[in-house]
């Protein structure tokens, strides 16, 4: 998994509520067994109007998605985010997300952020007139950065964590392979293992 402490990135303005996981990614396009090449299908239906906001040459390149309330509803397709980072957005942010797509997003990378609902139209509005403009995301100090405008987030420490060092939750559990080692040659043989047979 990709670290992530800094990143300074375009904003997609996406006004848009009650974005759910079949709107992000269609049901059609779940037909590989990787975790890459999804970027095609990501908002398919909406991508057919011109006027899509991600069809917009404003916003070419963006990879800071920030959406209305409730984004991420509808189902548990990891699907949604891998077509995300596909596309090479990091971070999305929301006054609200469904918890399974948040979960999803965190242990795959895609950092989400929740503000309260005024910070999300304040980053609308300066998207929105200053389009080229980035926004940073500096997950060490919990800040989003975009021109005046200054703002914390929380994120639990564990999440925190695993996307400071770039660890998915195999590579986490792999950092005490030591213990689990250690703690299973104490086991009876009688017993259930993790060990390699």
């Amino acid at each position: 998994m990709q670290a992530f402490r800094l990143h300074t990135g375009r904003v997609l303005p996406m006004r848009r509520s009650n974005v759910d996981t079949d709107q992000l990614i269609p049901v059609r396009f779940l037909k590989r067994l990787t975790r890459t090449g999804y970027a095609d299908g990501l908002f398919a239906a909406w991508r057919e109007d011109p006027d899509f906001e991600l069809n917009r040459p404003e916003y070419a390149g963006a990879s800071v998605l920030v959406a209305g309330p409730e984004f991420g509803t509808g189902s548990s397709r990891e699907h949604a985010v891998w077509a995300l980072l596909d596309s090479g957005f990091r971070a999305v942010i929301s006054s609200r997300f469904a918890d399974i797509f948040r979960g999803n997003s965190l242990k795959n990378g895609l950092l989400t952020i929740q503000l309260d609902q005024g910070t999300v139209e304040a980053l609308w509005r300066r998207a929105e007139e200053f389009p080229a403009e980035a926004v940073t995301i500096d997950l060490e100090a919990l800040e989003v950065r975009a021109g005046d405008l200054r703002v914390g987030f929380e994120l639990d420490p564990y999440h925190r964590m695993r996307l400071l060092e770039g660890l998915d939750e195999v590579d986490a559990t792999l950092r005490h392979e030591a213990a689990v080692s250690a703690y299973e040659a104490g086991r009876p043989a009688w017993m259930p293992t993790v060990a390699a047979v």
